[in-house]
């Protein structure tokens, strides 16, 4: 009796621990299925993230409105760009520097109330700059600059681009208040920067409406600022 049971304890442990078995395979091959199924789809998802971000993340719109692509670290990895430069950024507009805009001036109401001269600033580039304030003005062989008009818009701090061809105006409003006056056809004419300095200076005469040299007075005189619109259109 005490052998029939040792060998059914020993069938019993060893029946066991076959099932036991059995079913660590079993559950090993079906988790083994869902890890590789899981890992695939992380690996495809990866990817596919990273063609995604080489096509968008570096894309940006310029100035001028065109697609720029800019130069990426992933960008070297995809086979339709690689070797392929990016595309310069649009330069932004810049501040006129003065060699690139030509006056003229025009002598209106001379003699009369509202006397003034209407300065014309011409963008004689090819390429589109902007002013801001108002002109730094000398009159005939006078060495003070003329101060703002006292009646015009506070500020001149705002930037108007002056696109090639195109023209901005401002005008020198002239008083003869005083016995004590000067009398020129000449004039110079800079421009000033959003500090409130001042580039080169061009000289420039005053004409009438005939295109005739015409001789100014006055005791008195300020400067309105730049407009696109002109000055004293009455």
């Amino acid at each position: 009796m005490r052998t029939t049971r040792i060998r059914t304890t020993v069938l019993a442990a060893t029946t066991a621990a076959l099932a036991l078995t059995l079913t660590a395979c079993g559950g090993s091959d079906g988790s083994g299925d869902n890890a590789s199924k899981s890992g695939a789809g992380k690996r495809v998802a990866t990817t596919e993230g990273s063609k995604g971000s080489g096509a968008t993340a570096t894309t940006e719109t310029s100035e001028t409105g065109d697609s720029v692509t800019a130069a990426g670290g992933e960008q070297g990895t995809s086979g339709s760009s690689a070797g392929k430069a990016a595309p310069a950024r649009a330069a932004a507009t810049q501040p006129c520097k003065g060699d690139e805009i030509s006056y003229s001036v025009l002598h209106r109401f001379p003699a009369e109330q509202g006397e003034h001269l209407l300065i014309t600033a011409t963008n004689a580039d090819a390429k589109s700059c902007w002013v801001t304030s108002y002109p730094s003005v000398m009159l005939g062989n006078t060495s003070m600059v003329l101060p703002h008009a006292s009646k015009d818009a506070p500020g001149g701090t705002t930037r108007i681009t002056v696109k090639p061809g195109g023209k901005v105006y401002s005008a020198v409003a002239l008083f003869t208040d005083s016995d004590k006056t000067h009398t020129s056809t000449d004039l110079s004419i800079a421009l000033r920067d959003q500090t409130g300095d001042t580039g080169p200076g061009a000289g420039t005469g005053a004409f009438d409406g005939k295109g005739v040299p015409s001789e100014f007075t006055w005791s008195d005189a300020e400067v309105t600022n730049w407009n696109t619109t002109k000055p004293y259109n009455f």
